[in-house]
């Protein structure tokens, strides 16, 4: 079994709990799979990347309406965005195993991995959800992560600079806000959704962290400055701009470096 056409296999399915069996399934078998990298594959499916379920309905980000914890349904309201942002996230570490040929073995185990824990995160938040009387796909979503993914289908490069360390990085800067707002709250499901967000927190830093290594190996290999690269990049992908207050201390844990820090402060 080869592992980038698996991981392709887990990116059509459309059911949520069918795709969280497939990651994790393929995960536990990962050592029985072989990782060629040189190999292209072609998506034959008919089907419209990535697999995902009619619902939710998906609206443009400025039309998606402000959730507050404060609120029995917007409580269940903010706990179906973050849902949404986790399947999002498995269906991106897929892609980043499948799409790209030619990198070494472990970045391949490493996005297998970070789907894996993906797939978690979402049974965690769906779980608890459904606690609120709810499922994933009752509220309307936005799909400003995959835009970015078909955006940068072409070079790994962007990829890795603009999903990973970008779009997903801004969840380190957003995660403590929102555990503020839970906490406030202070109802027994408030206070839970932010002791799980405080697990989900501790394993995107991991997450981000293999976005910036890749990114930084990937810029050595072309010979490219990375805070100056990333720039460019920015601008050529009209990556959205990204405003303060950031979350430093996550940022540095992922591999940031003061550089690139400056950067965002300056920038």
């Amino acid at each position: 079994m080869s592992l980038r056409p698996l991981a392709l296999t887990a990116l059509c399915i459309c059911d949520p709990a069918a795709k969280v069996q497939a990651v994790q399934s393929l995960w536990a078998k990962q050592k029985d799979v072989v990782v060629l990298t040189n190999e292209v594959i072609v998506n034959d499916s008919a089907q419209t990347l990535p697999g995902r379920p009619e619902l939710p309905r998906l609206i443009p980000a400025q039309q998606v309406p402000t959730r507050t914890p404060f609120t029995p349904e917007g409580l269940a309201a903010l706990m179906h965005a973050v849902c949404h942002i986790e399947f999002n996230a498995i269906n991106l570490a897929l892609d980043a195993v499948w799409r790209f040929s030619n990198m070494p073995a472990p970045y391949y185990t490493d996005w297998l991995r970070v789907a894996y824990e993906e797939s978690q995160h979402f049974e965690m938040l769906h779980t608890h959800l459904q606690s609120l009387g709810h499922r994933y796909g009752d509220f309307d979503a936005h799909d400003g992560m995959w835009h970015m993914c078909q955006k940068t289908a072409n070079d790994v490069l962007a990829r890795m600079a603009l999903v990973p360390r970008t779009l997903e990085a801004r969840g380190l800067d957003a995660t403590p806000l929102i555990q503020t707002k839970l906490r406030k709250a202070a109802t027994p499901a408030a206070l839970q959704a932010a002791d799980l967000l405080d697990i989900i927190l501790r394993e995107e830093v991991g997450h981000v962290a293999i976005g910036n290594h890749w990114y930084r190996w990937l810029c050595e290999q072309r010979g490219l400055d990375p805070v100056a690269f990333y720039s460019e990049l920015a601008k050529r992908y009209e990556a959205p701009k990204l405003r303060p207050p950031f979350n430093k201390e996550a940022r540095k844990r992922a591999g940031f470096t003061e550089a690139e820090l400056d950067y965002l402060l300056g920038g």
